[in-house]
């Protein structure tokens, strides 16, 4: 079956948030959503989940499910706002468990936050199915960028997150903890199995040299043929070799220290300290 899909382009994290529809029916499932998030002044915004909302509604769509491909560390996640508005159950892979203990540490987290992935209603293995309405989908485990990293397979649909990027663009780095290139290489492997004809639905897109505009959606068969990280037939060690060279220039995200701590949390604040007022911590000298 081939998924309606509707992307939202949030310019601000360069982050592409979809909603999946049953061509047959009026049910959907929102894949990686945003919550805007001013790092200067601390305030939220609703403004890019609203208007996935008003889509929702203005469709009389049913939404079935909140998916994360992974914990984002350039974003904050919206799935709780759009759940309590539209509905849906909130789903992600289960090494969400790794990241939990990983960076529950790196932000003193304390023993009341539960690393058990139980903030999330699903949490998605390997091989996993699940329905949107008549519309099936597939989990496959692509850890690399991130040790909980899924692509959801819908139809001919592949929701990838940060695994590959436009064939232009390449790859995502491998350098957070729990991330490894070679384990990337593989991962990819998996996704480039699919059919040649299966569109390959992106989490980013920072327009690459030569381009002038921005773009989410490729296939199988043009990845396979002009990924510059991994296409044209790219041996392991090479693609390692590049991947671990280019990580190494990298600064890390200008929003990784506020999306971690939220979306570890299923895109939940922190619990609020004893004046009310709920806290980001920034680890210093740490990551």
């Amino acid at each position: 079956m081939t998924p309606e899909v509707t992307a939202f382009f949030d310019e601000a994290t360069f982050t592409v948030s979809y909603v999946v529809k049953d061509p047959g029916g009026r049910s959907c499932a929102i894949v990686d959503s945003v919550l805007d998030f001013d790092y200067a002044s601390g305030r939220t915004d609703t403004r890019s989940a609203d208007a996935v909302i008003a889509f929702v509604r203005d469709n009389d769509l049913t939404v079935e499910w909140l998916l994360e491909t992974h914990v984002h560390a350039d974003h904050l996640s919206a799935a709780p706002y759009l759940q309590r508005a539209v509905g849906g159950k909130i789903g992600i892979g289960r090494n969400i468990t790794v990241v939990q203990d990983t960076f529950g540490k790196v932000f003193n987290a304390g023993t009341e936050f539960e690393r058990d992935g139980s903030q999330f209603d699903r949490l998605f293995e390997d091989g996993d199915s699940f329905h949107i309405g008549q519309l099936r989908g597939d989990v496959l485990h692509t850890p690399g960028h991130t040790p909980a990293c899924l692509t959801y397979v819908i139809g001919d649909a592949a929701f990838v997150g940060d695994t590959l990027f436009m064939p232009d663009f390449g790859t995502a780095r491998c350098d957070f903890p729990g991330g490894s290139s070679a384990t990337m290489y593989d991962s990819v492997q998996k996704i480039l199995a699919l059919p040649d004809a299966t569109r390959i639905f992106v989490g980013h897109d920072y327009k690459a040299p030569g381009r002038d505009h921005f773009a989410w959606e490729s296939t199988v068969g043009e990845q396979k043929a002009k990924n510059v990280h991994v296409g044209a037939g790219k041996s392991r060690a090479e693609f390692m070799a590049m991947r671990d060279a280019r990580d190494a220039t990298l600064d890390m995200p200008r929003l990784i220290v506020p999306s971690l701590q939220v979306n570890m949390r299923a895109g939940r604040m922190p619990p609020a300290e004893d004046n009310g007022t709920t806290y980001l911590k920034v680890p210093v000298d740490t990551l």
